[in-house]
């Protein structure tokens, strides 16, 4: 690979020939071997969005040439559309203000402006500095574009994801209405309920889910920009930020504003903790109903096997005709995974030193990650399970009709402590409940039947 030579601050540095980035980026590539993680689409999105609104208000108010302006926001269009996301090479674990992937994008930016105004890239006709990065820091665009991303990524991903799994969900609940079965607590048998109303319970915590994640949205909505290096706002001439923010708004419809803080917004990440809260606590409700099916669904000869779910792939290399639970086990590692995220990023906002947080890559690739995964999962598991879940009326119907905490509806009739001996006289002789019941004559037949109605348990009060 043939190299040229680009210069910045530090002074002159080789850089592959047909990279668009500069020296300043090189120099990070170096410094940080770190890992395989670079930032999502999402991110790169959120900073080419950032930049090409800032080079058109720069542009319209004379603070760039207007041939620089024009040049500039069409690179950074390209940013957005991901035409150059190969240019940004830059590890997560890096500079924890992010300087090192603003730098990036401005030295990719300003270079493509420079070929798209037909001169050498390299030359500075286009400064990443003075044109792409004015009224700008490092520690306004990163904090900004963390929120643009997330706010977005939750809006137009993960929002619709889970509604859609909790509108399935509530599709089963709806079919499930009057299959009878034993409720469980403790893994213990318990007294009957319906298969749909266990389902609406799923549904109800993905639906709360929806309902957690646009109380978080707005707070993300406030976006850092126009405070530059520390808060003050210095560089940033008077109403630059507010213009940038407005065009931010027309472009992605998401009701941006301005931070009314800007030493809150840029030394605290308080927003991105508050929202990775919310997706844990997603994340808590997606694994309680994934497990939920897996349980269900056990068996299918020696386990509950309630319900049935849709058969995908073999479950064994060594064992013939074995099938697993393989969407739930998929969701409850994301779960898992979206709940370790959130504690790296708690631990991050807690790491708001001074005037700035130094742990925003970390924050905004496990946010993002977050976002991403339980979208990518709520969608999965809506498709490739709940929709093809079948219940076994006949298996759920004669678990239910052997448990012996029906003996609980009797209670008003025949007190507890009778009612626990009788429990457990039917388990100690393998009898039922009715039977024990009639030959200890503490009701009689009629009166039995009555109260010893399964589906009449499941819908409360004293029978």
């Amino acid at each position: 690979m043939g190299y040229r030579i680009e210069r910045d601050s530090m002074g002159e540095l080789h850089v592959p020939s047909d990279a668009l980035y500069g020296a300043s980026t090189q120099r990070a590539v170096e410094n940080f071997p770190i890992s395989s993680l670079r930032f999502s689409r999402r991110f790169i999105w959120a900073m080419g969005l950032i930049k090409g609104s800032a080079a058109r208000v720069s542009g319209s108010a004379g603070y760039v040439p207007d041939e620089i302006a024009a040049a500039v926001a069409q690179a950074a269009d390209e940013v957005v559309d991901g035409v150059l996301d190969d240019q940004f090479v830059l590890d997560i674990f890096q500079t924890g203000s992010g300087t090192s992937t603003n730098t990036n994008a401005n030295e990719v930016i300003a270079n493509r402006a420079v070929q798209l105004m037909g001169a050498t890239i390299g030359d500075r006709t286009v400064h990443p500095n003075d044109h792409v990065n004015f009224g700008q820091s490092s520690n306004d665009v990163i904090p900004t574009a963390i929120h643009v991303a997330a706010s977005a990524a939750i809006r137009e991903d993960l929002i619709p994801a889970l509604s859609a799994l909790s509108g399935s969900l509530q599709d089963k609940a709806d079919a499930f209405v009057d299959v009878v079965k034993s409720g469980r607590t403790h893994l213990m048998d318990a007294t009957p309920v319906t298969l749909g109303q266990e389902f609406s319970g799923y549904a109800d915590q993905a639906r709360r889910g929806v309902d957690r994640l646009r109380v978080v949205v707005p707070d993300l909505e406030e976006l850092p920009l126009g405070g530059t290096a520390v808060g003050t706002g210095i560089n940033a001439p008077p109403g630059y930020a507010a213009s940038v923010i407005r065009s931010l708004s027309a472009r992605t419809g998401i009701p941006f504003r301005e931070a009314p803080n800007h030493f809150e917004a840029q030394a605290a990440k308080d927003a991105v903790v508050m929202a990775s809260g919310a997706l844990k606590t997603v994340a808590v409700s997606l694994f309680k109903i994934a497990n939920d099916l897996r349980w269900l669904s056990s068996g299918p000869r020696t386990g509950l096997a309630e319900i049935k779910l849709p058969a995908l792939q073999p479950g064994s290399s060594i064992m013939p005709g074995k099938v697993n639970p393989v969407i739930p086990e998929m969701a409850m590692q994301v779960a898992a995974q979206v709940i370790g995220n959130d504690a790296a990023i708690v631990w991050g906002g807690a790491n708001g030193n001074l005037e700035l947080n130094v742990m925003m890559p970390m924050m905004a690739h496990n946010l993002l990650e977050s976002i991403d995964l339980l979208a990518n999962a709520s969608a999965t598991l809506r498709e490739r399970c709940v929709e093809g879940i079948e219940a076994d009326v006949e298996r759920a119907r004669a678990l239910a009709d052997t448990n012996l905490i029906v003996v609980t509806a009797l209670n008003p009739r025949i007190g507890y402590d009778k009612g626990a001996e009788v429990a457990k006289e039917a388990f100690a002789t393998g009898r039922t409940i009715r039977e024990v019941v009639l030959e200890k004559g503490l009701l009689d037949a009629e009166e039995l039947d009555r109260v010893l109605d399964i589906k009449r348990m499941t819908e409360g009060g004293v029978l």
